[in-house]
């Protein structure tokens, strides 16, 4: 049976755990802040997470970040061949986003064994969610080709869904990885802004909530426009930047409406976490 290695950006969110479980490799963005300092996205511990989330929240200009180079990828497909592995899933963040599919599909040309780029159109946990999948499919036999296909036929049949809410929406607007802004500038202190992933992979703002309860009001009923009906089996991943608080409760209001089949969580991410701002909160979330 073929041995396929799957590699994920670390803008993928994925709970800390599941690298090992799943066997997954993470590839790094960076964080360049305004004094010339870089840091790679390379770390999913809370601990780590947090300090990071001090730091920006205290930050007066906020830093870029920048996508993998081309050796980073490389570097890690080598790795993958030394090891064993005959074929290669790579599924990076929405190209709407950033340009790390192209780093990873520049860097794919120089090996001779099956290596399948996947532009998601997601980003964050939903990632990591396919990635889940795509190990499933991997281990029922699939060929690394057959795998992309599928992750891919689910993502755009309604089978991932990524929506959340910002606490700060002036993160989105400064890094300008949001359009369609009209509506939704101006002052949105304590306002909550709940956006989602649509199939070109772009952000899209798509409600202001003022409050916690109509906050959770209008990720429910976001996820039912999407056509995820009550009564589902679905699984999450609760992904937040600093804001474990507000997954908690949602969490108890989603298990009223579905039935979660499986449930695990994640902090955001140096990179994600640059563009969302502190207080974020929402779901990846698999329909089964």
């Amino acid at each position: 049976m073929a041995k396929t290695k799957i590699i994920v950006d670390s803008t993928s969110d994925i709970p800390p755990s599941w690298l090992e479980k799943y066997d997954i490799d993470m590839v790094a963005l960076h964080v360049n802040w305004p004094d010339g300092t870089s840091e790679p996205d390379d770390t999913r511990k809370s601990e780590e997470l947090k300090d990071f989330y001090q730091k920006l929240s205290l930050a007066e200009k906020l830093p870029k970040t920048s996508q993998p180079s081309i050796k980073q990828f490389q570097d890690v497909y080598m790795k993958a061949l030394n090891d064993g592995y005959d074929s290669i899933l790579v599924l990076t963040i929405s190209s709407k986003m950033s340009g790390t599919v192209n780093s990873a599909k520049l860097a794919a040309s120089e090996f001779d064994i099956p290596i399948e780029v996947v532009d998601t159109k997601m980003a964050s946990s939903v990632v990591a969610l396919m990635a889940k999948y795509a190990r499933e499919l991997s281990n029922e036999g699939l060929s690394v080709k057959e795998i992309a296909e599928k992750v891919m036929e689910k993502r755009f049949g309604g089978g991932f869904h990524a929506i959340f809410f910002v606490s700060d929406f002036n993160f989105l607007v400064k890094g300008g990885r949001v359009n369609r802004f009209t509506g939704f500038v101006g002052s949105l202190l304590k306002i909550r802004v709940g956006i989602y992933i649509n199939n070109e992979g772009e952000m899209i703002p798509f409600e202001k909530a003022r409050g916690a309860k109509k906050a959770y009001a209008m990720i429910l009923n976001k996820m039912e426009e999407e056509g995820i009906k009550i009564g589902q089996d679905i699984g999450l991943i609760g992904v937040h930047c600093d804001n474990m608080e507000d997954i908690k409760e949602m969490v108890k209001l989603l298990e009223e409406r579905y039935n979660v089949k499986y449930i695990d969580y994640a902090n955001t991410g140096k990179v994600i976490s640059t563009h969302v701002g502190i207080g974020m909160a929402g779901f990846g979330i698999e329909v089964l």
